[in-house]
């Protein structure tokens, strides 16, 4: 959306879990969000995503790390299941776009919802399908659905790595119904562990981000389509997830410790400040 030029480097971002190619992240003028520059063609994109780091991708619990993200996972699926049960809905259609390997669609099928997924990566939508009676579909089925079909559309953590972010927005209000709601959780670049790790903060996750939000930018952004934000909700145990790996890039091990530690005092400093290390931001139409 804008070019690089010294007035608007926010910050150089190195690619830690893949390349090693560095970045910067640009101010965009018009709605506050960062850009990270430049942006890898859409063809190559894909192979900025060969990282063990992304286990969203894999049922996998190989280690301790792994297990503890599989522990805490099943945690926020109950969270993610109050969140949309507690929406007044005509019915209980949802599509998760970004899903994974759909736990969270499993979970909300088996809870009486219809649910529908959208995964780009083909080994992930696999097995997703395998939990959901083939209910997952590759990017290009989003713009073929009928206008209105869903009551909720989720992006779990998933905005930020969408190109053409503009077109693809406005393709999730067209699906939506007019009464519907959407839900996006992102990470937060002006939360304290973003500040303090700087460069090295795992969230920036250049350059399989390509956007990086904040309170006041995903407000802006919504408001061209006619949305407003109705709740923001903090992530806190993301804060403690990125913390960890954040100390791995930056130290080159595991510091469990550490990680901990400014994992939670980014959740004690988010209580005042409202900067949580990821925020869900609950959308409505205007």
């Amino acid at each position: 959306m804008v070019k690089e030029n010294t007035k608007n480097v926010y910050l150089k971002v190195k690619d830690h879990s893949v390349s090693g190619e560095e970045f910067s992240l640009i101010e965009n003028s018009e709605y506050g969000f960062l850009e990270t520059h430049p942006q890898p063609d859409l063809k190559l994109l894909p192979q900025y995503y060969k990282s063990d780091d992304y286990i969203s991708h894999t049922d996998a619990k190989r280690n301790v790390f792994e297990k503890a993200y599989h522990l805490v996972r099943s945690y926020a699926l109950n969270k993610k299941l109050q969140l949309i049960n507690s929406l007044q809905t005509d019915s209980k259609i949802i599509l998760d776009v970004g899903c994974g390997t759909g736990d969270f669609l499993q979970t909300a099928k088996k809870n009486g919802w219809s649910v529908f997924g959208i995964e780009p990566n083909l080994e992930a939508r696999g097995v997703a399908n395998r939990k959901t009676n083939n209910a997952v579909f590759d990017v290009n089925q989003l713009s073929k659905f009928d206008s209105h079909s869903f009551d909720v559309i989720t992006l779990w953590h998933v905005l930020e790595h969408l190109p053409n972010l503009e077109v693809q927005i406005k393709c999730f209000k067209k699906v939506l119904k007019p009464n519907g709601t959407l839900i996006i959780a992102v990470p937060n670049y002006k939360s304290y562990d973003a500040v303090y790790y700087k460069s090295f903060w795992a969230a920036y996750d250049v350059p399989r981000h390509l956007w990086h939000f904040n309170a006041k930018s995903i407000a802006s952004l919504f408001s061209k389509i006619e949305m407003h934000v109705k709740n923001i909700i903090p992530m806190p145990f993301d804060a403690f997830y990125v913390s960890l790996l954040s100390e791995k890039y930056k130290t080159g091990k595991m510091n469990y410790l550490k990680g901990f530690v400014i994992g939670l005092r980014s959740n004690i400093k988010a209580i005042s400040s409202k900067e949580a290390s990821s925020l869900i931001y609950v959308l409505k139409n205007k």
